[in-house]
């Protein structure tokens, strides 16, 4: 039998101006345990170029594949293009709507929106600013899909960093969850034979949770205790 693929995965990272190093030595483990390690997202603070180009320093050590998605912390100063770009020539792979094959495992991400869940999701109706709202959270699903279905691979993982599921979420306050993630992101998954998804932004939730599909997620924001012990979820497929 094939020697699964360890896939080492950390969101939430906020790297901000005037760090030195902030995470050089946790790559170093990272790399040591895992063979590929996944960023769900909020990379940088306030997305400033300058943030990115700390963490790029600290990748740029890593002697396994880096895969990343964008959060929202990473859109705060209109910046994202030049953020993505750091990354890149930092060797870093950006999952938005992307596949990329590692062995025989599909990734493919997505940032995700918020929107709600189940019943409760918010829906297009009524002033332009909820229809937008709602608008967006249909792209960044539509999106996932879209690199889903350009995947061939039997072994699937996706990265996102809104959440798909409540079930990662308990723990945060309820009424947030409409601006923590969206069923439409579950209902896209579920659709294809996933083998995990995992995701960050909730800082306060849970580790674990499923689709309703049944297809695991796991919240990998650096505050949520995982098994590991470590700020990183360690993921087998």
């Amino acid at each position: 039998m094939p020697r699964k693929l360890k896939v080492a995965a950390l969101a939430d990272l906020h790297v901000k101006e005037g760090q030195v190093r902030p995470y050089r030595e946790l790559f170093s483990e990272i790399c040591r345990v895992a063979d590929v390690l996944v960023l769900a997202g909020d990379l940088t603070d306030l997305g400033k170029p300058e943030e990115a180009r700390i963490l790029a320093e600290d990748v740029q050590s890593c002697s396994i594949p880096v895969l990343a998605v964008l959060g929202n912390h990473d859109h705060e100063s209109n910046q994202a293009e030049e953020v993505r770009k750091v990354l890149r020539e930092a060797r870093v792979s950006i999952l938005e709507g992307q596949t990329q094959v590692i062995k025989d495992v599909g990734f493919v991400g997505a940032k995700g929106f918020g929107g709600g869940f189940g019943r409760r999701m918010l829906t297009a109706f009524g002033e332009p600013a909820i229809k937008n709202f709602v608008a967006e959270g249909m792209s960044e699903a539509t999106r996932l899909e879209n690199g889903l279905r350009a995947l061939h691979t039997d072994k699937i993982f996706v990265v996102l960093h809104y959440a798909p599921v409540v079930d990662t979420l308990a723990g945060e306050p309820p009424e947030i969850y409409p601006f923590l993630g969206s069923s439409r992101l579950a209902e896209a998954i579920d659709r294809y034979q996933v083998s995990a998804v995992v995701h960050g932004h909730a800082h306060h939730g849970k580790y674990e949770g499923r689709t309703p599909g049944g297809v695991p997620v796991y919240n990998v924001a650096s505050h949520i205790k995982k098994p590991t012990g470590k700020p990183y979820g360690l993921i087998e497929v």
